[in-house]
């Protein structure tokens, strides 16, 4: 093993090395392995391929980059710093410390630079499908013959252990279908795991497996190559058909004589003396850390004006551009903006109790298609299951190869995918993702919402057939512990409508909402319309008085949903035969309503009004905080079971009979 030709370029590339092994020695955490196996590409994507402007990351036409593999995060710090996005030597030094902007993963909105928050494996590779399918979108919605002002690629850097999460496997697939040619992924092919070498559990052909999902595959024999790096990445740029895999063959380590090419470099710092070592290798000064040769930076601190100039001279382009499409021009900063037109609700139909039954997942589909004019941003579909969950945009195309400007996008079987897919596009900016599914596979996009939550990324989730009320199904797609796993995640705003116009009122506030996620829990079955009239603003916040009692109220009832109705059913009961006085709320919304002024909470659930009980058809789980006791709560804390909807809800106590039978018993404690 001997150290390659010691010019420029190669000071570059061993300086990414050292940096990166450094950051993580001291900080005594972290993956050293992959950055060092990583800097060759790096390097000559950042310094002669990425198109970017460290002066502002947030250029819209920049090439965007994304480490799938987010444990190689010292690879993104040492380049980000280098190449000038305002990190300093300081911020490497204090890698994975509190309060740093070099954490162990990479952070969207935390270190400027980071294009979407990696880690969790897989998912970095759907983000940047995501991202592409915007871009594609994008181009065909504002791009004119002879003014092109959207024109850039996604460059995706994965490793062995991404290729093996379904996640990417779903996102590629769909990727290939969608032949987004100006999508690039480089493969860190070292052939190591955590667990040792990754022919223990990963021997498939990976070129084969991703030319048959219609990529076109480059293999580089050696990641120490920086002329066939480059040739593989011009080779993707120049593909106009297919997304491109380059199959890059590193070794892990590089440069170390005793961790190089095993599973110990993986996840754990070198060790002193190991690092002394391979900087001896790599030529550069083993006792100093941090080591910055004054040429190296001057090299890739170029990219400040050459990223200046590239967006100087898109500014002049786009300036052209509005002059002669101010239209287009107009939209096009409105959809960057996340701008809300004026009027752009007004259609949303207003339903009263005289217009009959309508199921919540029926009113959601109203919506969107009566905002889907007015918001032209706005683009969604569903896994396979469109017209179960009414996510169909009316009088628009498909988002396909052939017509990218279609705003209804065909995800398939992949509700993972399409929640990490979801991400990107925002990310990438200029659509506004939505994506359905039923509530019962909400667990396939778990990890994806968790992740979306954390960068507050304002997606909208539909999920539909809410409750047990599925029926025939039978358990494995009735949802029962889905609606409180969701609200377990921090951020995220859940909203179980109970009629058409809270529906209505959900997808206002999903929209109005600009710093977090939301789920929308709907119904299959139809359900009666309520008397919501001025109702508006009080969902904003979560929960209101759907019935109040015209005596003093001494009993609250508390549903989401379908429940709600049940709920206003036994009140008349409780008043009518037993002479209590009860007062209903709608709590559609736990994280709202947990938002709202303290002085609204205590009108709402007033403190001294403590016989309370809570209705939803799901585990009762977390409905103390709201009814004080436990025992308050009439849930389902078991798995459901196939027989019409009707029967399963009366069978596991979600009927009126049963309300009213267990607030008798709270009014005689």
């Amino acid at each position: 093993m001997a150290p390659a030709h010691e010019n420029l370029d190669q000071q570059i590339v061993n300086t990414i090395r050292t940096l990166s092994i450094d950051a993580v020695q001291k900080a005594k955490s972290g993956h050293p392995g992959a950055p060092m196996g990583l800097a060759p590409a790096g390097y000559v994507l950042w310094k002669k391929y990425l198109k970017h402007n460290p002066g502002n990351p947030a250029w819209f036409d920049r090439d965007r980059f994304v480490l799938s593999g987010g444990h190689a995060s010292a690879l993104i710090y040492s380049l980000l710093y280098l190449f000038g996005y305002g990190l300093e030597l300081d911020d490497l030094k204090n890698f994975r410390q509190w309060g740093s902007r070099t954490p162990g993963h990479p952070e969207f909105g935390h270190t400027p630079g980071v294009e979407t928050t990696t880690g969790p494996l897989g998912q970095g590779i759907a983000n940047a499908v995501g991202m592409a399918m915007a871009e594609r979108h994008m181009a065909a919605r504002f791009n004119q013959d002879n003014k092109t002002i959207i024109d850039h690629h996604t460059y995706v850097i994965c490793g062995d252990g991404d290729l093996m999460e379904g996640v990417a496997m779903e996102a590629v697939s769909l990727a290939g279908h969608l032949a987004l040619s100006k999508l690039i992924m480089i493969y860190d092919d070292n052939s190591i795991t955590i667990e040792g070498k990754t022919d223990i559990t990963f021997t498939e052909d990976v070129k084969t497996k991703f030319e048959a999902m219609n990529w076109h595959v480059v293999q580089v024999e050696d990641g120490n190559d920086l002329e066939a790096i480059g040739k593989a990445i011009q080779a993707g740029k120049d593909e106009g058909g297919r997304p491109t895999l380059i199959q890059l063959k590193t070794h892990i380590a590089y440069g170390s004589p005793n961790k190089q090419d095993t599973a110990g470099a993986h996840g754990a710092p070198l060790g002193e003396d190991e690092v002394r070592l391979t900087k001896q290798f790599y030529g550069v000064p083993e006792d100093e850390t941090f080591y910055v040769p004054e040429a190296v930076l001057n090299s890739c601190r170029e990219a400040l004006d050459d990223g200046n100039n590239a967006e100087q001279a898109w500014q002049n382009v786009f300036d052209e551009y509005r002059d002669a499409f101010p239209e287009l021009a107009g939209q096009f900063t409105d959809a960057l903006c996340g701008f809300l037109p004026e009027g752009w609700d007004k259609d949303i139909p207003v339903l009263s109790p005289a217009d009959g039954a309508v199921a919540t997942r029926s009113a959601s589909g109203k919506v969107i298609n009566a905002i889907a004019p007015k918001i032209p941003s706005l683009m969604g579909g569903s896994a396979d299951l469109a017209p179960s969950n009414n996510t169909f945009i009316n009088g628009s195309d498909e988002f396909q190869k052939e017509t990218p400007l279609g705003r209804n996008i065909r995800f398939g079987v992949r509700e993972h995918a399409m929640g990490a897919v979801m991400s990107g596009m925002y990310l990438h900016s200029g659509v506004r993702p939505f994506g359905g599914t039923f509530l019962v596979f909400a667990d396939y996009m778990r990890p994806a919402i968790r992740v979306a939550s954390l960068m507050k990324l304002p997606l909208i989730y539909v999920f539909t057939h809410d409750s047990v009320a599925v029926g025939e199904d039978g358990p494995t797609h009735q949802p029962v512990e889905h609606i409180t796993c969701l609200r377990a995640i921090p951020g995220l705003n859940v909203i179980r409508p109970a009629d058409a116009n809270e529906t209505a009122m959900a997808w206002r506030t999903a929209l109005d909402t600009l710093d977090a996620p939301t789920a929308l829990i709907l119904s299959r079955q139809n359900l009666p319309v309520l008397d919501t009239t001025g109702k508006d603003g009080e969902l904003k916040l979560g929960a209101y008085i759907i019935k109040d009692s015209d005596a003093q109220a001494n009993l609250i009832l508390i549903a989401t949903g379908s429940e709600v109705h049940l709920c206003l059913q036994a009140a008349q009961v409780l008043e009518a035969e037993h002479n209590i006085g009860v007062r209903v709320v709608s709590m559609p919304s736990w994280e709202l309503f947990d938002k709202a002024p303290k002085y609204y909470q205590d009108r709402i659930l007033p403190p001294g009004m403590k016989r309370r009980l809570a209705v939803e058809a799901g585990i009762s789980l977390g409905w103390e905080r709201y009814v004080l006791d436990r025992d308050h709560v009439i849930g389902i804390d078991t798995f459901g079971a196939s027989a019409p909807g009707g029967t399963v809800l009366k069978e596991y106590g979600i009927n009126k009979d049963n309300i009213v039978e267990k607030a008798l018993e709270i009014m005689k404690k």
